[in-house]
């Protein structure tokens, strides 16, 4: 029997070794986007049906193109780990690994592609 304090235990040392940091993560992520989702909608409702000229404009400025980017940016983060732990319950062996693999490509992907086409946008 080990004499294991109950913060060692906590601290990512059970037996996923980093169960804990995933669960902050995700408890983090969407507590910005609980936090975010209002602004962006603010600033892509508007935006619906808009002509290119305007769409245009409005990310060229500063402050939107931010929050599409940080939404865009904490968004995707948030879809990996959650994804991840739908694939660790319902997944073995190498098919999880390469679901993982594939959903942090994915996601890395889906953030990439954003930024960079909010960048042409904005710029």
């Amino acid at each position: 029997m080990a004499y294991v304090t109950d913060r060692k235990r906590v601290t990512g040392l059970g037996s996923a070794r980093g169960g804990t940091a995933q669960h902050w993560t995700i408890t983090l992520t969407s507590v910005a986007l609980l936090i975010l989702t209002p602004f962006f909608l603010a600033v892509i409702g508007p935006l619906l049906g808009s002509p290119h000229a305007e769409v245009v404009t409005t990310l060229g400025k500063p402050i939107p193109a931010l929050i599409v980017a940080a939404y865009l940016v904490i968004g995707m983060h948030h879809l990996r780990f959650g994804m991840q732990v739908m694939i660790g319950d319902y997944a073995r062996g190498l098919t999880k690994k390469i679901a993982i693999i594939a959903t942090t490509i994915i996601s890395y992907g889906l953030a990439a592609g954003g930024l960079i086409a909010l960048m042409q946008i904005a710029l």
